[in-house]
Parts: C-alpha cells; structure tokens; sequence
C-alpha cells in the first residue's frame, strides 16, 4: 500500500510567533554553482493555488508560482552563497550565510523561521527546524519554490559564461553529461574544488 504524501498546510506557522517565515535552500549537492535559499512570510488571506515542496513540481509550475508568490506574499527574500564561500566554509555553514541573506533581503524581519531539516542553523530570529518541512508548511514550499528558480537561473547563466559543461540542463549535479564535459574540459571556476571528484580532477591536472 503506497503512503499518502503529506500536503504542505498553514498549521506549523499558527503555532509560532507572527511574522514567521519558511526556509529552504536548494542546490546543497550539486558540484558547481552557488546553493540558493528563499524565505517567505505568506499572507494567510491570499494564498497563491498549488504552493508545494519544489521537488515535486514541474519547472513550469514552480515558475508560474515564483511570480505568484513574490506578488502575493507578505515578504520575501533570496540569498546565495558562492562555490568559493562553500569552500572556504563548507557547505553547512555557507548554507547558513545563504539563508541568512535571504532573510536580511525581506522587507519583513520575521520573529521566527521554520527551517527545512533538522539542522539549527543561527539566523537572525528565532528557528524551529522541521523535517520534512517542505512537504508539511506552505511557508517552507514557498521558500523551497524561490530557492530552486533562483539558481536555476543563475545555473543558466553561468552555462552562457562557461559553455561545454551542460549547466542550464543538469544545473551543476553528477549528470552523466557532467562527469563527461569535467573529463574533456577540466574544472571551472564555478566547480566546488572541495567535492572529491572536483579535487582529484584538480589534483590530476596540476601533476
């Protein structure tokens, strides 16, 4: 018997402090490129239709709801953190600085943040983390739906800057077509030279 998938609700933020807002990031994994974090304080009164986790939504729909969502909501904000400050961090804590400047770019200073996962990470208001967040609070979803387009787009930015690797079709993941273009062309300054395979292929040249 397949398990119903729990829809993201407004039940989570009822229970905190006003204004809250959710948090998640998008693009932890990925060998190259910035990781992305969005918060949104939604407006209870005007709730675009169809907000869901980003994973489970086409790119079309996370499009159209990326514009419905920063029209509609209270506040919002997107931040990034660079392939160099994830090296320099490492991808926890620039995850943090990510997040952090999402809140910092709202128009809205929340009071309190549900966070995606179970790492607390320090922001400037108070965190509550939620597994699993992006599936059962529609602040989270919200935010997951602004992380992800956002560095879909800088993704397909930087695939114009440097061209060969595929970044606007795999957006920096161990694609097949990845692994091949890093073997012909080597790394890029977008690569996250801490991942293991960046750094043996940065090891290999350099001998």
């Amino acid at each position: 018997m397949t398990k119903a998938r729990l829809i993201p609700s407004l039940s989570l933020e009822a229970l905190c402090p006003a204004p809250v807002c959710g948090v998640d990031e998008a693009g932890r994994g990925p060998w190259a490129g910035p990781v992305a974090a969005g918060a949104v304080i939604l407006n209870p009164d005007d709730l675009p239709e169809g907000i869901d986790d980003s994973k489970a939504l086409t790119a079309a729909a996370r499009e159209r709801l990326e514009v419905e969502i920063k029209a509609r909501a209270l506040a919002w904000g997107v931040g990034f953190a660079s392939a160099r400050e994830i090296e320099t961090l490492n991808i926890l804590k620039a995850t943090g600085l990510a997040m952090c400047r999402a809140i910092e770019a709202m128009a809205v200073r929340p009071v309190y943040a549900l966070v995606d996962g179970n790492y607390p990470f320090a922001l400037p208001c108070d965190v509550k983390t939620v597994v699993g967040g992006d599936g059962l609070s529609l602040s989270i979803a919200a935010a997951s739906i602004l992380a992800k387009t956002a560095r879909d787009r800088v993704m397909v930015e930087l695939d114009a800057v440097h061209p060969g690797y595929g970044f606007a079709r795999h957006k920096g993941y161990a694609a097949p077509a990845h692994i091949a273009a890093l073997e012909r062309l080597g790394p890029c300054v977008e690569h996250r030279a801490t991942w293991g395979p960046i750094r043996a292929l940065l090891e290999r040249n350099a001998a």
